[in-house]
């Protein structure tokens, strides 16, 4: 398949191909442009999770063994007791969720999305199916479980802590927006920012770059990407909301076909914006990574 076939085929809005530090491919699709911004889904999720990595930095968050009800006690006796952050970051609460979106009766379709306290109280009644840290099932709203948890230990928003301590930091050439909740509640730590795909694949350099800013600054700790990056015990192929590749490479992924794709091995970074008429399939997701590979082949040293 071509570049314009894939274009074509996957409803293609930007496409950002980083080498070495330097744009070596940059193409927009759909009427967009470099100026303009697009809703990266669950690629917040990875964005979510370095923000963790940025308050254990800060000494907001102790580590990620501790309990989510620690932080979020209104979930206390619920089947979240037992969960750490650490569990939640790996989508392995073990509590029961199910991500069909397809099935307007699952509960990525019914939990209260526009109402902080009402997916407290869909969440908190959920039950049990498997031990914490066990089975990998993936839960959106744990992710702004993540989110709330993280408001409660900074004391403050998540725009406004990724603005402090990455987006102005690392000069982004942007501006960005994070999805709320109802007036007054928190972002999503799920979905979504609104950003350029300039900013995506800055945001790829960022990670690559293990969370250090240009003049050396640590933002997270040292090891951080190293172990958002490294395989859980319910899914190899899944670490702190990251999605992980062979050879270390690794993927933020949102719905319709949002990426950044990180390998540090070759210096690449590649940012993806779309707009696909199916939120979510297996065939999708094989050429969106397939696209990945036959770039880094094309850009080998």
């Amino acid at each position: 398949m071509t570049a314009n076939e894939y274009f074509e085929k996957q409803s293609v809005a930007g496409l950002l191909v980083i080498k070495n530090g330097k744009i070596v491919y940059e193409r927009y699709g759909l009427g967009n442009t470099e100026s303009s911004v697009w809703g990266s889904y669950s690629v917040a999720k990875s964005v979510t999770s370095m923000l963790v990595g940025a308050a254990i930095r800060d000494g907001y968050i102790a580590s990620v063994d501790e309990k989510v009800t620690d932080y979020l006690p209104r979930l206390k006796g619920s089947s979240y007791d037992q969960s750490t952050i650490r569990d939640i970051l790996h989508m392995s609460s073990g509590v029961q969720w199910d991500e069909d979106y397809a099935d307007p009766e699952a509960d990525i379709n019914s939990t209260g999305w526009w109402s902080t306290l009402g997916s407290y109280e869909y969440l908190g009644n959920m039950p049990r199916d498997s031990l914490p840290g066990e089975v990998f099932n993936y839960n959106t709203a744990e992710t702004n479980l993540v989110g709330t948890l993280l408001r409660s230990a900074i004391g403050n928003n998540l725009a406004t802590y990724l603005t402090e301590k990455i987006w102005r930091p690392f000069g982004m050439e942007s501006g960005a927006n994070w999805l709320l909740t109802e007036p007054g509640g928190g972002e999503w730590g799920g979905c979504c920012i609104s950003a350029t795909l300039r900013d995506y694949g800055r945001l790829g350099l960022f990670a690559m770059n293990n969370g250090r800013l240009s003049n050396g600054t640590e933002v997270l700790p040292a090891d951080w990407m190293d172990e958002s990056t490294s395989p859980s015990k319910g899914n190899p192929g899944y670490g702190y909301l990251w999605w992980l590749h062979d050879d270390g490479d690794y993927s933020a992924r949102g719905i319709f076909g949002q990426g950044i794709y990180v390998n540090k091995a070759e210096n690449i970074v590649i940012a993806l914006h779309s707009a696909r008429p199916v939120a979510s399939n297996d065939s999708d997701r094989a050429l969106q990574h397939a696209l990945y590979a036959a770039l880094t082949d094309a850009l080998k040293n």
